[in-house]
């Protein structure tokens, strides 16, 4: 028996092992960028919201909300009880090609959850580009909804100028990275972020890292500026080395709000007072949970958010793509459009690849998720 015993407890230290051992090689792959250091790191370390080896929130900023523990937040993940969390059906697009497209300026076209392209006054944008099929570190765990994965890296023609709000998977794709790498000319993002993008073999030089209320000047008539956000980073255990922010980007004619990931907080307000009003808001409405309140808006603070920018319209992204919250997948649609229309406040809801004319105010869309199961 006792010999028994010894060969099980040394099969079950070896599986532990390999374990652990395969964790530890996995953790070296390129995917996970790499930690601020060096004169990036010295940068970082004047920055008034970096403190104790972290940025931080304007706010102090729970990762989840009063009298909630990480274990019933974890059994959720795991069990969900919610249904209906990925649609059955494809979900609509319009395939628009960008190679071919003889519209030369103003407007923007979305390709599911966070990522979409614009072009103004001739410049071409690429805002927070996952352009796979993926939304995680590990291949195949978080696949996108059918009919959410027609735009990929091959469908897009050089880019001028590619933002990023934040260094998380489902904003900053490895993969995209590096097959689009010969079609970037200029990359804008948050302090330490540059970090993951130089090893991932970018220049540096063509680089720009933002602190918040930093800003970066295409020529006269383009000024980008990174703004503050309610959210975190990280692409491995440890968290907030990197920053997160929005942006305002603004030309001659129009003012632009690229909200990114954010919970709700006075940093809307604040924006909205020192360059609003904005022609268009671009907001996060989707994978949410009252759990973790803080770092992502439900969508009656979208509503909330969009009439402290002072925007003109708005439009929800963050959804229709991946599955990163146990809710059903066209809640956050049907709730924005909900509260927008009792607000009286103008929502527009383009399908995936649906053209959207950034000087044409009153362009209507339809309400595509209402037939779609």
């Amino acid at each position: 028996m006792k010999i028994k015993r010894k060969k099980a407890m040394f099969f079950i230290l070896t599986i532990i092992g390999i374990l652990i051992v395969g964790t530890v090689l996995f953790l070296q792959h390129p995917l996970f960028g790499k930690q601020p250091s060096g004169e990036r790191l010295q940068h970082i370390h004047q920055s008034k919201n970096y403190k104790n080896g972290q940025f931080h929130n304007l706010s102090p900023t729970p990762a989840l909300a009063e009298g909630v523990s990480y274990f019933s937040a974890i059994k959720e993940m795991l069990f969900p009880k919610t249904q209906h969390t990925r649609p059955t059906d494809s979900i609509p697009y319009v395939k628009t090609s960008l190679t071919d497209l003889k519209i030369q300026d103003h407007f923007l076209i979305w390709f599911g959850h966070s990522s979409y392209y614009m072009k103004i006054d001739g410049r071409s944008f690429l805002i927070d580009p996952v352009l796979t099929k993926n939304a995680s570190p590990l291949y195949g765990t978080n696949n996108s909804f059918k009919g959410a994965d027609i735009y990929t890296y091959d469908s897009i023609p050089k880019v001028d100028v590619l933002i990023l709000t934040h260094d998380h998977y489902d904003h900053l794709d490895y993969t995209t990275f590096k097959k689009m790498k010969d079609k970037i000319t200029k990359i804008i993002c948050p302090l330490g972020v540059g970090e993951h993008l130089e090893y991932w073999g970018f220049p540096k030089e063509n680089i720009t890292e933002l602190n918040w209320h930093e800003n970066a000047s295409l020529d006269e008539s383009i000024q980008i500026t990174a703004t503050p956000a309610r959210h975190f980073s990280g692409r491995s255990f440890k968290r907030n080395t990197t920053l997160w922010a929005s942006y305002v980007l603004q030309t001659k004619n129009l003012k632009l709000y690229l909200g990114g990931d954010s919970g709700y907080d006075t940093h809307f307000k604040e924006i909205g007072e020192k360059f609003g009003p904005f022609d268009l808001a671009i907001l996060e409405n989707g994978q949410y949970d009252h759990k973790w309140k803080y770092i992502h808006m439900l969508p009656d603070e979208v509503i909330k958010a969009s009439l402290d920018l002072n925007a003109k319209r708005f439009f929800p992204v963050h959804s229709s793509k991946f599955k990163l919250a146990n809710h059903p997948w066209k809640e956050p649609l049907e709730k924005v459009s909900k509260f927008s229309k009792e607000q009286n406040i103008l929502m527009i809801s383009p399908k995936i690849g649906e053209i959207v004319y950034l000087n044409q105010p009153n362009q209507s869309f339809e309400k595509w998720w209402e037939n779609v199961n």
